[in-house]
């Protein structure tokens, strides 16, 4: 087991990308250092350990620096064995890592971009392609209690930010993707997502 100097994470509190770093060490019980960052003031640490894409989060656990939530998901997955993420079969594996995918390129990325746009074509498209792959999203959680079955699992931190910032970007773009009438196995998950300690 690690001790808090070993793992640091390095990340900003809005960022649903930080928050899925965050989860995962949480529900392993790993201990780490929470720095958070100014992204419109990067940090020299920052910039000295993510000098690719000097973006939040970036895992260091004893020197070895890890960019990317997907990956650090996964090297989180693969340093500490204990309470697996990802499913140990490896077709389970790779649809978890498919529907992440799905959840990071359609929903979230197309949800944002409703978010920033002006009422019009582009705003109405985003929100098309959104509730499109949400749709599909909530047929993979349909009669599941998480994602990955009765415990928390890879997707569920990958989708996890639905349950919290998808209804705040609603509400400020004046939109409507997380519909709960029309994803009801999604919004029981969120509940049971946000009420896991």
């Amino acid at each position: 087991m690690a001790n808090a100097k070993e793992v640091e994470l390095l990340g900003l509190w809005v960022s649903p990308f930080v928050r899925r770093v965050e989860w995962a060490l949480k529900l392993k019980g790993i201990p780490y250092d929470y720095i958070e960052e100014d992204i419109l003031n990067k940090s020299p640490l920052l910039l000295r350990l993510n000098p690719v894409h000097q973006t939040v989060p970036v895992l260091d656990h004893g020197g070895r620096v890890v960019s990317e939530s997907f990956l650090i998901l996964e090297y989180i997955d693969e340093t500490w064995k204990h309470r697996p993420l990802l499913p140990r079969d490896p077709y389970e594996r790779a649809m978890a890592r498919f529907w992440a995918s799905v959840a990071e390129s359609k929903v979230l990325e197309n949800a944002w971009i409703a978010m920033c746009s002006e009422e019009g074509e582009e705003k109405e498209r985003a929100i098309e392609l959104a509730t499109e792959a949400l749709g599909h999203i909530e047929g993979v959680i349909r009669g599941k209690a998480f994602f990955g079955g009765e415990a928390i699992g890879y997707l569920d931190l990958a989708v996890g930010w639905v349950s919290l910032w998808l209804p705040v970007w609603d509400e400020v773009g004046s939109m409507k993707i997380f519909d709960q009438a029309k994803y009801p196995a999604t919004v029981a998950w969120t509940g049971r997502f946000i009420e896991h300690p």
